[in-house]
């Protein structure tokens, strides 16, 4: 067993392998992390921080013991790069928090407005000018796993309305619309954990 941590296999191969996939883990947690933060969910924050540091600290400890091997520097960096880009896949699987959806309509937009308040979804409705004459402001805040089916309908009844997202950090009063997608299992998870705090 010795003589194996010793070889260059070890070494140049598995430690860095090592380093690259426990950053990936590290730093896709500390990017939940901070999403955690900004929706305001403490217990679920506090829980990823404590093992993203953990790990950390374990990355840490072995490229300190492998100074001489710039393949750990590597896998280090490139295990951040890669961690990045999962841990946003992740939060967009999961989909957490809610939105505000904004849409600006050039042509009448009551067959629209009619249609999404027949799913049950909240709408407030002004009036503006716009550049190019008078338009109609639709403004609606939206669970974030219901952006894709909103977009979509906005897409279908006024392809040409343009439209924005917003994250939302907190709402005081919200009605349920009647079309639920499917929720995420991460989704499940969180709401129970943050129901037990």
């Amino acid at each position: 067993m010795t003589s194996f941590l010793d070889s260059g296999i070890y070494t140049w191969g598995i430690v860095p392998l090592l380093i690259f996939i426990a950053r990936i883990f590290d730093v896709s947690l500390d990017t939940l992390r901070i999403i955690f933060i900004n929706r305001n969910i403490r217990f679920t924050a506090t829980l990823v921080g404590f093992f993203q540091v953990l790990i950390w600290l374990l990355v840490i400890r072995q490229i300190f013991q492998q100074l001489d091997n710039p393949l750990c520097f590597l896998a280090y960096a490139a295990g951040f790069a890669t961690g990045n880009y999962i841990g946003i896949m992740i939060e967009n699987k999961i989909s957490i928090g809610k939105v505000i959806i904004r849409a600006i309509t050039r042509v009448e937009a009551a067959e629209l407005v009619t249609f999404l308040r027949s799913k049950g979804f909240s709408i407030t409705v002004v009036d503006a000018n716009g550049m190019t004459g008078s338009v109609q402001i639709i403004f609606m805040i939206v669970e974030r796993r219901d952006i894709e089916y909103v977009v979509k309908l906005i897409k279908e009844h006024n392809p040409k309305a343009f439209y924005s997202i917003e994250d939302v950090r907190f709402v005081s009063e919200m009605i349920v619309p009647n079309y639920l997608p499917a929720t995420p299992r991460w989704t499940n998870f969180i709401s129970k954990i943050r129901r037990r705090v």
